[in-house]
């Protein structure tokens, strides 16, 4: 494909990526680390015209800012795109402001929590070994396409009391939500239509036959003033566990066994000192956070010193903050023991998510699960590594050779 039709004919090439940034732009998709770092050179906020206006903090301080600031950035929009029409489909609690925004995360919190994860384990880690069970003998795989998307996928199937198959339909929606999505609002409407249809199915199944598990939980939790929340909240809050819960993970996942697939010294030590997979997990996170969201501007005001206007949105990028020099010393080194490392892979301020939990099992018990029996790997070089655009950054293709090189 020639560098032209790489790019939709209103998404030009990036020329001054200070003026003028885009995040969809195929470089910063490969490798957006020394963008980053020429932004935050910069400014610790820049802006472009593109999306209709937008801006986007470049150090850990302005991205904290922004997140804690309920009053200038509202979270109605969580996605930057070329078009911004009516809001007719929310996804509570992530695209709630306060005050509706607290009681919407706290029905969220019961199905999440440490003692939840711990019960949930043991069906993560039989995923992980049913799936390697579908490749491993072939000595090599690709590891996106076989392994790291269906872990997440299948995991919350299981929560929702939905069948694990129905898992390639998820993949489909959050491929044209998240991505597709972002430059053609037909696909990216059609595929929450289908999303919210498939639910509502659900939901009436269960009106007649109750369930124990977490779609019948969410229809039996009670919103402010003890009602019963309505169909739409459901709704809404199934589709936000969906598209975050899944995309996000399986792109994390991704990005650890890239790492370790092209730094054997790591994955050495990680195969002698399994005790240390829960360290590393938290240096993935920072060093390749999958999770960029988006403000809106409400108000005028002021962010590290820089003037934020209305009417504009905000790439609110945690996986720059991450990158912050300031923050973390040796900030574009992925050290897998560092000790203290306060990262915002899970978001900061009261957005921050829910599923942490559920995203750390998942991450860790998938590279303990790998190196258990594939200890020794590495990039195919007969292969391309592909990452996602858009919200989520993450490896599309990831092939793999398993066995040492010869």
């Amino acid at each position: 494909m020639s560098d032209s039709t790489s790019y939709l004919p209103e998404h030009p090439p990036v020329t001054d990526w200070v003026k003028d940034f885009d995040h969809t732009d195929p470089r910063w998709t490969e490798n957006p680390f020394p963008i980053w770092e020429e932004l935050r050179a910069a400014s610790p906020v820049v802006h472009t015209e593109r999306f209709l206006g937008c801006y986007m903090p470049t150090t850990y301080q302005a991205v904290k800012e922004i997140a804690y600031d309920t009053e200038h950035f509202s979270s109605r929009r969580v996605i930057v795109r070329d078009v911004r029409p009516e809001i007719t489909a929310r996804a509570p609690p992530i695209t709630s402001d306060p005050p509706e925004h607290k009681p919407a995360k706290q029905l969220l919190l019961p199905p999440f929590t440490p003692d939840a994860m711990r019960k949930l384990e043991p069906r993560v880690r039989a995923i992980c070994n049913e799936l390697i069970d579908g490749f491993i003998a072939d000595g090599k795989c690709d590891a996106a396409a076989r392994y790291t998307k269906h872990i997440p996928v299948r995991a919350i199937a299981h929560m929702l009391g939905i069948d694990e198959k129905d898992g390639d339909l998820f993949i489909k929606w959050i491929h044209e939500i998240l991505e597709v999505g972002i430059k053609d609002d037909n696909i990216l409407m059609k595929a929450v239509q289908e999303m919210t249809a498939f639910f509502a199915g659900h939901l009436e199944q269960r009106k007649h036959n109750p369930t124990d598990d977490l779609i019948t939980s969410l229809m039996n939790a009670k919103g402010p003033g003890g009602q019963p929340l309505e169909d739409g909240h459901v709704l809404g809050s199934l589709r936000l566990l969906l598209i975050a819960g899944i995309d996000t993970t399986w792109s994390a996942i991704g990005a650890s066994l890239w790492h370790l697939a092209k730094t054997p010294s790591d994955r050495e030590r990680l195969v002698k000192e399994p005790q240390l997979i829960p360290t590393a997990v938290e240096e993935f996170l920072r060093a390749y956070s999958p999770v960029t969201m988006a403000r809106e501007v409400m108000k005028d005001t002021t962010i590290s010193g820089c003037p934020v206007k209305s009417n504009n949105m905000v790439l609110l990028s945690f996986p720059a903050a991450n990158r912050d020099p300031t923050m973390f010393p040796d900030a574009d080194k992925v050290v897998i023991d560092r000790k203290e490392n306060r990262h915002a892979a899970f978001g900061l301020g009261i957005h921050r998510c829910v599923g942490s939990n559920l995203a750390r099992m998942e991450m860790i018990v998938a590279i303990e699960e790998w190196l258990k029996r594939i200890p020794d790997f590495r990039l195919d070089p007969a292969g391309k590594v592909t990452w996602s655009e858009g919200t989520v950054r993450g490896p599309r293709q990831l092939p793999l050779l398993f066995g040492k090189a010869t």
